[in-house]
């Protein structure tokens, strides 16, 4: 049975840090493309980053390249996002997806399996 556990989402204050983790289970993990996606209120989910099986080459969104660091540990079957410079537009829940076989995909219909998300809230 395939499980993604987000966690590490919590209240920030603007300019702040926080690091998200999502834990894998019943995947190939290395063989499996990881991302990220984000949904604020009333809005529709999008692609925040992504990153390859092995390589660790990533991908990011445009709003927050040079803030947000994707990596992986395949030993530890997780994924982390490394989220600095926090700022109030952040405010979303955040979602880990997999993806076996298919890396750096942008589009949400592509990810088979999803965690139950993390909210990550940034105050002014």
């Amino acid at each position: 049975q395939v499980q993604l556990v987000e966690s590490g989402g919590g209240l920030v204050q603007a300019g702040g840090s926080l690091r998200l983790s999502c834990r894998v289970s019943g995947l190939n993990f290395p063989a499996t493309g990881m991302c990220w996606f984000r949904q604020a209120p009333g809005m529709e989910r999008e692609f925040v980053s992504a990153i390859t099986g092995r390589s660790g080459a990533a991908r990011y969104a445009e709003s927050v390249k040079g803030r947000f660091t994707v990596s992986r540990e395949n030993a530890l079957n997780t994924v982390y996002l490394q989220m600095n410079n926090l700022k109030p537009e952040d405010t979303a829940i955040y979602y880990c997806a997999a993806a076996p076989g298919r890396f750096l995909v942008d589009v949400d219909v592509d990810y088979e399996y999803w965690g139950p998300g993390t909210q990550v809230t940034v105050s002014p």
